[in-house]
């Protein structure tokens, strides 16, 4: 140790260091006692937290050999991991395209939490060296306004005005006219905002939905714009909430919908429109395809146009079939509605439960329009199952309790559904492209009903014949979205249309739908060549018209015959060798195969990397992948601040 340090310093075995050793010997107990130093840094290093926020979407573990790695806890895919201090660049990475974790967030958000600004951004209103305004202060209160829905007279609530003018002696009072104006302001800000974003924007798919304000009666259709950005992310933005009184009749929408169209400047933008099932936007999409404008610039005549809503179609299908084993539903329901009544016989059923050594503590009451929360309500009763009959010998006007085999008959109707509330799960989604999974959350569902109908339970097959009508109803036309869609998605491209289609359809329609795809899918291709050729040569058309008409100038006084003439185009065509298009050179290369789990798979991102091989083909993919196949995400509420404003802008 240095002289300076009076302190003896000890070696491993702790004997004492005698000073009387020679010099070199005291170099050697120095080393020693750095290496123990070390020892005690790298322990006390080993012992820190990880402080990286994505560790809360993996953990490490440690396989054989001691080797450590970053497992996913929601797709439990393995990375690899360089130990503390280390890059996590790519578990970022993987969190924000798991699909597994998307949809995990999506079942846990909550439709009623409006965030103004994601809570990871802190405050959108503070930067280092603002100074108070009274013009910042009245910003920031309009957008409360707007962001927790509160009436305009909240400014003049004057508890509310102390606390500000407490915060700062310089605030000025304002009033609901005031708060009023300031909102109506922000909108308009934000509105020349998104105007100029979809201006760059080459195609737009909307979707329609019908929603109602927590402090009105009144209905409002909400309608959604979403598209693909220069980024390659996948973009939603609500563009209106257009109130149209009851009776709704096809034309008054459509002409609600061109309205809005026409004011952000897309109406010859739009690739589709997704609506459910209800019968006024039959007639609405076909009068904006007949009498409106931007049926021409509709590609494939417009027969990727109309999109119906899939998880609409999946409900009324479940609907349909529940319907066929209702008083089954009604006893579980009643048992529920029963049990939740009050305090006393919740307590008594928690009794038993307890007593049958059960972990589940919640029975759940279903919404009877909602077939997914049917299906729920079944499941968590059906972990009770063992417990209602003892709880009927101690109820005695406890008379809904289902039998053996009513519970027996839940439990097939439960993984029945479960195919179901998945398919509705992932089609649902709102923060990744849907049209490509589509086929295949079809072909399952055919799968499953298939598979009920050939059921030695008759109560099955009789839920299994009324589905399988109205699949047939829905679904026995090809889609051709969803067929072409499932086409560029470089993991299955043509042969998910060629597994799906004959298991869907019978064996003769299915051929045709498949060259039908295949045909629809050329075309389409074609006409993006065709506008891709047309933006390039814009600037180029007067100078070809010269050269072309001094060549045929020329042309004319050559003394040639008809052969030399056939002759020449010969040996220009064969001087310029065929080449294969993109969509070609994209079908015949063989399929991408994901490293890990398919669900962490992004296909915007597989596209983003291959636009500049795939230039045009690319484009197509976006303008396809952006289209949704369900109106859901219309009704969700956690949405861009330029959408709220439009929300306050029509109270």
């Amino acid at each position: 140790m240095p002289s300076s340090n009076p302190t003896p310093a000890l070696e491993n075995d702790d004997v004492p260091i005698d000073s009387s050793q020679p010099e070199h010997n005291l170099q050697v107990n120095e080393n020693d006692q750095d290496h123990v130093i070390e020892d005690s840094f790298q322990k006390t290093k080993r012992k820190r937290k990880k402080t990286s926020p994505v560790w809360n979407d993996f953990d490490e573990v440690e396989i054989e050999g001691g080797v450590k790695k970053a497992v996913c806890r929601y797709c439990k895919y393995q990375f690899a991991t360089g130990g503390l201090g280390s890059s996590t660049s790519h578990l970022k990475r993987h969190s924000q395209i798991c699909m597994q974790r998307k949809l995990h967030m999506t079942k846990e958000a909550k439709q009623t939490v409006i965030r103004f600004q994601p809570s990871n951004q802190g405050n959108p209103f503070m930067s280092p060296g603002d100074r108070y305004t009274n013009e910042k202060m009245r910003e920031i209160v309009a957008t409360a306004i707007m962001v927790h829905e509160h009436p305009f007279s909240v400014v003049e609530e004057e508890v509310w005005m102390w606390a500000f003018q407490y915060a700062n002696s310089d605030f000025h009072k304002i009033g609901r006219k005031t708060a009023r104006e300031d909102c109506l302001r922000i909108y308009e800000e934000e509105k020349k905002i998104l105007k100029a974003l979809l201006r760059n924007i080459g195609k737009i798919s909307i979707t329609t939905d019908m929603w109602r304000s927590s402090h009105q009666v009144a209905e409002y259709m909400v309608i959604t714009g979403h598209f693909i950005d220069s980024g390659w992310k996948l973009q939603k933005r609500v563009l209106s909430f257009v109130k149209i009184p009851a009776p709704r009749r096809g034309i008054d929408v459509a002409d609600a919908i061109f309205k809005c169209l026409k004011s952000w400047g897309i109406e010859n933008k739009i690739f589709s429109v997704s609506v459910d099932n209800a019968s006024y936007n039959d007639s609405c999409l076909k009068s904006l395809k007949e009498d409106y404008p931007l049926s021409r610039m509709l590609v494939l005549g417009g027969a990727l146009f109309h999109v119906r809503c899939c998880a609409h179609v999946i409900n009324l299908l479940v609907q349909d079939g529940l319907s066929q084993i209702k008083d089954v539903i009604g006893k579980v329901r009643e048992s529920v509605k029963y049990i939740n009544h009050n305090d006393a016989r919740l307590k008594a059923f928690c009794d038993v439960v307890e007593q049958k050594g059960l972990k589940d503590r919640k029975l759940i009451l279903d919404c009877p329009t909602r077939w997914n929360s049917t299906y729920h309500m079944l499941s968590a009763a059906l972990k009770f199952k063992i417990a209602f009959p003892s709880y009927k010998e101690r109820e005695p006007h406890y008379k809904y309790a289902p039998s053996t085999e009513d519970w027996e008959n839940v439990e097939k109707v439960c993984q029945f559904l479960e195919v179901f509330n998945l398919a509705t799960v992932v089609i649902s989604g709102s923060e990744y492209p849907t049209s490509n999974l589509y086929l295949v959350e079809v072909w399952r569902v055919k799968q499953v009903i298939d598979n009920a109908a050939e059921d030695t339970n008759s109560f099955m097959r009789e839920m299994a014949a009324s589905m399988k009508l109205k699949f047939d109803k829905y679904w026995g036309e090809c889609n051709l979205l969803m067929a072409i869609a499932s086409v560029l998605d470089p993991r299955s491209k043509f042969h998910t249309v060629n597994i799906c289609f004959p298991l869907i359809y019978k064996a003769e329609v299915a051929q045709e739908n498949i060259e039908k795809v295949k045909n629809s899918l050329e075309e389409l291709y074609a006409e993006y060549v065709s506008l891709s050729l047309q933006e390039s040569s814009s600037n180029e058309v007067h100078t070809s018209g010269i050269n072309s008409s001094s060549s045929s100038t020329q042309s004319q006084s050559l003394d040639i015959t008809g052969f030399d003439r056939i002759m020449s185009i010969v040996r220009e065509k064969e001087a310029v060798p065929a080449v294969k298009s993109e969509l070609q050179t994209y079908l015949d290369e063989g399929v991408y195969i994901p490293d890990g789990n398919n669900n962490s798979f992004c296909v915007l991102e597989w596209w983003r990397n291959n636009s500049l091989k795939y230039k045009i083909l690319s484009k197509m993919a976006a303008d396809i992948l952006a289209v949704p196949i369900s109106t859901v995400a219309s009704s969700l509420l956690s949405v861009p601040e330029a959408e709220l404003l439009m929300n306050i802008a029509l109270n």
